[in-house]
């Protein structure tokens, strides 16, 4: 079977989402935060952007999550600089501290714009 010619894959490709230039309400859904958009990144974030400081124990119950899935998210969240985490220990008991950063805060705020934007294309569409 002979291999499609790029002229006949890029017909048969689809609505082509450009750069900058989202088709629609499929493109402004494309282009959404990836860090953030998962439902515990989310959930971490906006707590955060309510209380100032969190404990890790603290976020655990309010999201009723596990150590692991809690750890995973919030490193993923730390490595892209929108939460700072600072461990210390009272006693001999470790404490695990999380705060929104500022870079945290404006992505949670360009998110929550760009889902208002969504929801606004997907009623009016």
């Amino acid at each position: 079977m002979a291999a499609k010619s790029s002229a006949a894959r890029k017909q048969t490709a689809g609505p082509r989402v450009v750069a900058n230039q989202p088709a629609g309400a499929a493109g402004e859904a494309a282009s959404l935060d990836r860090i953030i958009h998962e439902r515990v990144r989310l959930a971490i974030v906006s707590a955060l952007s309510v209380n100032p400081i969190l404990t890790f124990a603290e976020l655990k119950k309010l999201l009723a999550t596990t150590d692991g899935n809690l750890s995973v998210h919030s490193r993923k969240l730390e490595d892209a600089g929108y939460i700072a985490v600072e461990k210390k220990f009272e006693g001999r008991v470790p404490r695990t501290e999380y705060r929104l950063t500022s870079n945290g805060r404006a992505a949670l705020e360009r998110y929550l714009t760009h889902m208002e934007a969504l929801i606004r294309a997907t009623r009016n569409g």
